[in-house]
């Protein structure tokens, strides 16, 4: 009898930890990265959101869902999702609710870092020299690309050019570079995904990063990128690689370096009712993998794409 007793026992206790997850909530402006991320506001004793979404990822739990504010200020960090921790189930993914939010990975241009070039054209050197972006008040500037001879084209006020591991830039007559609020890529990826599944992101924007604004390394399986802009990032907006399985849905993909959307290795993208605008480069860049595309659907055809 005693033994049955402790048997029932122990199957309630294990009953709570393995059916609920829970919300953690994050604002970069009232947040605290020492608080619990149980509350949507402060609270005495250290509840509260929490300020950062790598500290909301490293509190979370296995089909949690990751709750961001839209405070107007962008949250300036690359994060990477990882391991079981970071993953959900068929039936309870692991949500990161951007809420309309921005994550930006680019940094202030030092205005001291321009050197005069030649006519009303100036360049700096970033740290980071595979691929670049160029920001005005948080917004990719128009980039040109080289000119026939592979040399600097002819830039017009608020164009820029990235050649030989300097930015290129010319600024509006009368006006200096370091008068601008100027940011370049800086951060090298914005949400990376690595042996991860079954994880829903959306409602975000996603941009500034020096490589992808969304990477799926490898062994991301189940991932499914809902209502993102990934814009302005130095190679591309969503790159899949390894054996990673990603479906990108209601997204908007444009401004970006090399690709809109990369896919490489054994991957499998799906990408439903997305925009993916070829305006700066291809709108997919496929190295390996394989790629279905639907395209949206057509009122006028009763829904049909």
């Amino acid at each position: 009898m005693l033994r049955t007793f402790w048997l029932i026992l122990f199957a309630f206790s294990i009953v709570p930890t393995v059916g609920f997850a829970r919300d953690v909530y994050v604002n970069n402006q009232i947040g605290d990265d020492r608080a619990t991320g149980r509350y949507e506001q402060p609270r005495f004793g250290g509840e509260g959101p929490v300020s950062s979404l790598g500290r909301a990822l490293a509190i979370a739990n296995r089909g949690d869902r990751i709750v961001m504010a839209d405070t107007g200020v962008p949250y300036r960090e690359g994060v990477t999702l990882q391991a079981g921790r970071n993953s959900g189930e068929p039936d309870r993914p692991f949500v990161i609710e951007g809420n309309g939010a921005t994550l930006d990975g680019s940094e202030p241009v030092p205005p001291d870092a321009w050197e005069f070039w030649r006519g009303e054209v100036f360049r700096f050197q970033p740290r980071r020299f595979s691929h670049q972006q160029l920001f005005l008040d948080d917004r990719p500037l128009a980039r040109r690309t080289l000119d026939a001879n592979g040399g600097l084209p002819d830039l017009q006020p608020l164009e820029w050019c990235y050649i030989g591991r300097h930015i290129y830039f010319r600024p509006e007559p009368d006006r200096l570079p370091g008068s601008y609020e100027l940011t370049h890529a800086s951060l090298p990826v914005g949400i990376g995904f690595y042996e991860v599944h079954d994880v829903v992101v959306n409602g975000l924007t996603v941009q500034g990063f020096q490589l992808d604004g969304v990477n799926a390394h490898d062994s991301a399986f189940q991932i499914v990128l809902d209502d993102l802009v990934c814009r302005g990032n130095g190679r591309a907006g969503i790159s899949v690689g390894g054996a990673s399985r990603v479906t990108i849905r209601n997204c908007l993909v444009g401004n970006n370096g090399a690709a809109q959307v990369r896919t490489e290795g054994y991957s499998r993208t799906r990408i439903i009712d997305s925009n993916l605008l070829d305006n700066t480069a291809p709108a997919v860049v496929r190295d390996g993998g394989s790629l279905n595309i639907v395209p949206p659907a057509d009122p006028a055809n009763g829904g049909a794409p």
